[in-house]
């Protein structure tokens, strides 16, 4: 059979097993007591607690069957604990074949940029009004449309007002009179009074004629956002005529996440990019955070400031906001190493001896490709990039294999505690490394295993020099080294003389 596809086979069972493992705990909602005191077995080894290979975190006191799988609980010994904690070891062939990449963990200057998508809106700031303050009528109308451009000082209508001749006549009179200074200076200040012009009033008295046409101009540059009147109509005192939006800046105003939005604050500059022609952008900056937010989205409106000297920008156009936090230095990691479990946000780190262990980390801003984290891990330190879910079926496989291993009592073995039990088994060589050999090996009966492709350690580097891969062998191991099972003795079978 592939050895290949074996162990993907293997790997894909267990990992199968495990997740309808977890899934059921959750179910049974079992609670266990985690203060056990230690308890002795026949052959004097002392036992810490009893667990579940296939969801090892519960701990429970005392031997049964399992209330997560259809299967007796496991022992897990005092003197097999300082191995187990320190994680799971996989040969590099092993490694090699799960694909697994590393990634370590670096200390890097970024910020906590992201982008929005904004829609430009008049700056309501910049609005003028252009009222009237006397009756009259318009009696003749320059800007017909709205959202028409005007300059400043441009004419906007013509105001015939009538009930400004009498006191311009009254004024005219007195000066022709004679009358004293005081008359005349208390004339002229009615005519202030009544909002009449100063610039008719100098042509009335250059004419010496009474002037009640007028015109009003445009205070501001912008375009005419409002046009409240039409040539020919009466207007009235406090009558709004136009209503005039400047545009020398404008507002993009964008919805933001909540949980980007806390970290967002007045002044941040902004370089907006228009969604239409990304080649034209404009600086801008965060204006307000404004005091609502969309219980059905969970998002903040924001409003930004963006600079429209050259007047490219018009209501209704979308930005692309590019919004630029606070920089300084983060301990980041490659996202895809982070496994994120709802509540918890786990990585498998590589340790110093080649063992993995898994590492619950707290994690901040997402940085794109990266992740930065706030604590759990160091700088230096290497993670597993892929093939984290692989590395753990591998380590739930290897307990249900341990788990098999426990053979039958018997009175020899009682009586010797410290003998060492061997188990022998013949199949052929697939693959020769330094640390161990890979053998598709026949059934165990000892063990109770089936036919199987799997890896056994090797006691050093330069042992069974003379095996060689496609090697028919009969061979003998026991349970330890770094791959759970260690060869004690190999050796090659002449063709045909396998059983």
């Amino acid at each position: 059979m592939n050895r290949k596809l074996t162990v993907g086979v293997s790997l894909l069972a267990a990992l199968l097993l495990a997740a309808g493992a977890f899934y059921l705990g959750r179910k049974t909602g079992q609670t266990v007591d985690t203060s056990m005191a230690a308890a002795a077995t026949p052959d004097g080894r002392k036992v810490l607690y009893w667990h579940d290979p296939m969801v090892p975190g519960p701990r429970f006191d005392k031997p049964g069957k399992s209330p997560f799988m259809d299967m007796q609980l496991v022992p897990v010994y005092a003197d097999s604990a300082t191995a187990s904690e320190a994680g799971v070891k996989i040969s590099p062939a092993a490694q090699q074949n799960l694909g697994i990449r590393y990634a370590k963990v670096r200390r890097t200057d970024a910020s906590t940029s992201f982008e929005a998508i904004g829609s430009v809106q008049f700056d309501e700031r910049r609005n003028a009004a252009v009222q009237t303050r006397v009756a009259g009528y318009v009696e003749r109308l320059s800007v017909r449309a709205p959202m028409e451009r005007v300059r400043k000082g441009q004419a906007l209508a013509t105001i015939f007002a009538p009930d400004w001749l009498g006191p311009q006549n009254e004024w005219l009179a007195l000066r022709r009179a004679g009358a004293s200074s005081d008359l005349v200076e208390a004339a002229r200040d009615r005519m202030r009074a009544l909002s009449i012009p100063a610039e008719l009033i100098r042509r009335s008295e250059e004419t010496g004629t009474a002037q009640a046409r007028y015109v009003l101009a445009a205070p501001v540059d912008g375009v005419v956002a409002e046009l409240g009147v039409r040539e020919g109509v009466a207007v009235t005192p406090g009558m709004t005529l136009f209503r005039i939006a400047g545009l020398q800046k404008v507002w993009a105003v964008a919805e933001i996440p909540e949980a980007q939005a806390v970290r967002l604050a007045r002044g941040q500059k902004t370089k907006a990019v228009l969604q239409a022609d990304a080649s034209q952008s404009f600086d801008g900056a965060l204006d307000e955070i404004l005091p609502e937010i969309s219980t059905a989205t969970r998002t903040l409106k924001v409003r930004f400031e963006v600079d429209n000297t050259k007047g490219k920008l018009t209501p209704g156009m979308l930005l692309r906001l590019q919004v630029a936090g606070p920089a300084g230095s983060r301990l980041v990691v490659t996202s895809e190493a982070v496994i994120r479990t709802g509540r918890r946000a786990v990585v498998i780190v590589r340790k110093a001896d080649g063992a993995f262990e898994p590492r619950d980390v707290s994690t901040g801003a997402d940085l794109g490709d990266d992740t930065e984290v706030v604590s759990g891990l160091a700088e230096g330190e290497q993670v597993v990039a892929s093939g984290q879910f692989l590395i753990d079926s591998e380590a739930r496989l290897r307990s249900v294999l341990g788990n098999m291993a426990a053979p039958a009592a018997t009175p020899a073995a009682s009586a010797s505690a410290t003998a060492v039990v061997t188990h022998q088994a013949e199949g052929k060589v697939e693959s020769v490394a330094p640390d161990g050999i890979t053998i598709s090996h026949g059934p165990v009966a000892t063990l109770q295993w089936p036919a199987m492709t799997m890896g056994f350690a090797k006691a050093t580097p330069s042992a069974f020099p003379e095996i060689k891969p496609g090697d028919p062998v009969r061979f003998e191991f026991r349970e330890g080294g770094p791959m759970g099972y260690e060869l004690v003795s190999i050796q090659r079978l002449q063709p045909g003389a396998r059983k």
